[in-house]
């Protein structure tokens, strides 16, 4: 079974971005020595799971952030694409997750935004969530699941607590 997690930082009062859909406010965390279990995570997966608005986000960035990892971009508008490993669809996401599980692949980081996270976790297609809850509060933004959506009990698996403040929760589906 295709394991989908939902991975994301998001600031203490529930956002993943600025309402802009800017993500400055994690500058401070990124030039940190601290990577918060990031490169572990990035060499467990095997697919990536983007909404077009982060996707357009991440092309900001200058070096491509999900090297070697072929990627599927949610968009019901055409977007320019960045290389062989990036498909665009406007498919809904099972039929995505049914594509990805056919070719081998057995674990797909949803990238966000919150948007397309709302959507899938109202469909019940996320079988983990990794919340870092970074010590910064936005005031408003985009949240972490775009809207809401129907009720979800959760059973913490983990916590990791940074120096700097960062909390890290590890969540599945009770």
């Amino acid at each position: 079974m295709l394991e989908v997690i939902y991975y994301v930082a998001s600031s203490l009062d529930g956002f993943i971005a600025t309402p802009d859909g800017g993500v400055d406010w994690l500058a401070p965390f990124q030039d940190s020595d601290e990577d918060y279990g990031y490169s572990a995570f990035y060499d467990s997966i095997d697919a990536i799971l983007i909404g077009s608005r982060t996707y357009e986000q991440s092309l900001t960035f200058g070096e491509w952030p999900y090297p070697g990892k072929p990627v599927w971009v949610f968009s019901r508008r055409p977007l320019a694409v960045g290389g062989d490993d990036v498909m665009v669809t406007d498919r809904k996401p099972r039929e995505v997750l049914g594509e990805i599980e056919s070719r081998g692949l057995r674990r797909a980081w949803l990238v966000g935004g919150g948007a397309l996270a709302g959507s899938m976790r109202a469909s019940g297609l996320i079988t983990e969530y990794v919340v870092s809850i970074m010590p910064v509060t936005l005031g408003a933004g985009i949240g972490v699941f775009g809207a809401s959506g129907p009720p979800e009990r959760l059973q913490r698996q983990q916590t990791t607590e940074y120096p700097d403040g960062v909390l890290q929760v590890r969540y599945s589906p009770a």
